[in-house]
């Protein structure tokens, strides 16, 4: 293998790592999103119950 050739394997093995690491980088990303997700959607509908079961006690 020339020193050219040796180069270019290096280059494109960094990409293919730096591709890798981002990829699994934006995966956590999306998985703690998820979790917000779904830790604040409970917390609103949990609200909303809460409130309907008030209403329905001031009414009766």
């Amino acid at each position: 293998m020339t020193e050219s050739e040796s180069q270019g394997h290096s280059w494109i093995s960094y990409a293919v790592s730096l591709f890798v690491v981002l990829l699994i980088a934006l995966h956590v990303f999306a998985l703690v999103y998820w979790i917000y997700r779904l830790v604040t959607d409970n917390r609103s509908q949990q609200q909303q119950q809460q409130e309907q079961q008030q209403v329905r006690r001031k009414a009766h």
